[in-house]
């Protein structure tokens, strides 16, 4: 397995565009509102992009026909934004979305709640899934391995409190995985600990990783509509994604597509951020 190892002024490229996500996601959540359509959200993504003049990663990647997915309830991932899907009140969507700055990538994903009166379990499914990111986040130390990232997602996600449904399911065929160059790189990352995959790459300054946990109120497993993108859970239950696009550096981690480089939230975890190169 080839793992690209970035330069400083690479991962400063990498920030630039993990901000134009963080744009993105900030336009989108404030449209995520009863009554619009996820083609709305799709239109506000293409916008913000040009204001940027940065390129879209997502349209035309494998045949995918728009800028951000936009994934409802009950689909875990790659939902694809339609004028016929309306937001409704109570919904919750998960909103991915990447950006390409001078050839370097950015991606992230979030979960936002549509209108008001969720459930109690909703609000906490995507409580338990961003903070399992951010766990995950924390192991990005030098010396550790991939599958320290892999632990610190589930260890986080078991030991909270079950349900009313009974469990959380950790979503086995998708996880996250190399950035930088390309959206989509080696190696993959697992959301749980598989003694299959072994303990994987060695974690050194320079390298980047998309870490994006999905969790379901339910069943782990999956299944693909016909328009060969749209991910639900096998028994319906409404699932949460979170993502972001993560840098090692020499001082430390670098989440390249929070606002702030992560430094509040890792702070809470004990962790220092890095400095943020574009500061």
């Amino acid at each position: 397995m080839a793992v690209e190892i970035k330069t400083p002024d690479q991962i400063a490229k990498m920030r630039e565009a993990g901000l134009v996500v963080a744009a993105i996601h900030a336009a989108t959540r404030e449209a995520a509102v009863p009554g619009a359509t996820t083609k709305d959200l799709d239109d506000v993504a293409r916008k913000v992009l040009a204001e940027h003049g940065a390129k879209s990663n997502f349209l035309g990647y494998g045949g995918f026909p728009a800028t951000i997915c936009t994934s409802v309830n009950e689909v875990v991932v790659h939902g694809i934004p339609s004028s016929e899907t309306v937001l409704k009140d109570g919904d919750i969507i998960s909103v991915d979305a990447g950006a390409i700055v001078d050839g370097w990538h950015g991606d992230a994903a979030f979960t936002a709640f549509v209108g008001t009166g969720h459930a109690p379990e909703l609000v906490e499914l995507s409580r338990v899934t961003e903070e399992s990111m951010w766990a995950g986040i924390a192991a990005v130390k030098n010396g550790n391995r991939l599958v320290d990232v892999s632990r610190a997602i589930e260890t986080y996600i078991r030991r909270q409190p079950r349900p009313a449904t009974g469990k959380y399911g950790i979503i086995e065929d998708y996880g996250g995985h190399g950035i930088g160059s390309e959206m989509h790189m080696d190696p993959h990352l697992l959301n749980y600990v598989s003694r299959k995959r072994g303990r994987g790459p060695k974690l050194v300054p320079g390298f980047c990783i998309a870490i994006e946990p999905m969790v379901s109120l339910g069943t782990p497993r999956t299944h693909v509509l016909e328009d060969d993108w749209t991910v639900l859970t096998d028994d319906l239950t409404w699932s949460s994604h979170w993502e972001h696009s993560v840098a090692l550096t020499e001082q430390g981690p670098l989440v390249l597509t929070a606002v702030d480089g992560g430094k509040a939230k890792l702070a809470e975890l004990g962790v220092t951020a890095a400095p943020d190169p574009l500061a």
